[in-house]
């Protein structure tokens, strides 16, 4: 045993600081679901700053340092509060935020979001299925995102007025009638957050025929 640690110990020195790396500084996310298109899409795999928030204790929600805030229109990972399932969405709604939709329309601190570059699209939904769909960009304040609706799914497009509590985070996901987020599972702790998710590393069509989607690789997530 103890020739073979000494034969192999770089190589368990590597996996050893890869895996500190990993679970503490930085992260691959694949994206399996339809959430957050336009913005993200199924087979994207993104890359996720462990440390945009928080420095944690690797392997645990306990943070060491906080190093920064979330802002309004982030994507970022977490853990559900529901279920402990890993999630992927957009924040809309930050601690003292008042929150609204009605009608689809997203309210923050009492105004409206706007919309603008609508766009009527195809939306696949299931096996060999596609929906008529509407692609359009949302603005809250300085906050700039394509969000889409799909009209004929069955969706929460009304709720609150709502108040962020302290240390919480109201999530949406872009894909704003078929997403599991705040709306469904609730406020999300800090504690609960993971990371931002800031580029496309790679991206592959897993719908269809699992070819490589080039430009998409390496664009930023906004």
């Amino acid at each position: 045993m103890q020739r073979w640690l000494s034969k192999y110990r770089y190589v368990i020195l590597f996996w050893l600081c890869f895996g500190v790396f990993r679970t503490s500084l930085a992260d691959w996310n694949p994206i399996p679901s339809g959430s957050m298109r336009p913005t993200l899409v199924e087979g994207d795999v993104v890359l996720v700053n462990r440390v945009a928030y928080d420095l944690k204790l690797p392997l645990s929600d306990i943070s060491l340092v906080k190093l920064d805030n979330p802002q309004r229109g982030d994507v970022v990972t977490f853990t559900s509060p529901k279920d402990g399932e890993r999630l992927i969405k957009r924040i809309v709604g930050i601690p003292g935020d008042t929150l609204e939709m009605k009608n689809e329309v997203l309210w923050v601190n009492g105004t409206p979001a706007t919309y603008a570059d609508v766009q009527d699209i195809r939306e696949p939904f299931a096996a060999g299925q596609t929906l008529a769909a509407v692609k359009l960009t949302e603005q809250v304040n300085t906050s700039k995102r394509t969000v889409q609706f799909i009209p004929q799914v069955r969706a929460l497009r009304d709720f609150g007025p709502v108040v962020v509590p302290a240390d919480s985070y109201f999530m949406l996901g872009d894909n704003r009638d078929n997403s599991a987020d705040s709306r469904y599972i609730g406020f999300v702790p800090r504690r609960l957050l993971i990371g931002r998710a800031h580029h496309i590393l790679a991206s592959a069509q897993i719908l269809d025929n699992w070819m490589p989607r080039f430009r998409r690789f390496g664009t930023p997530i906004l």
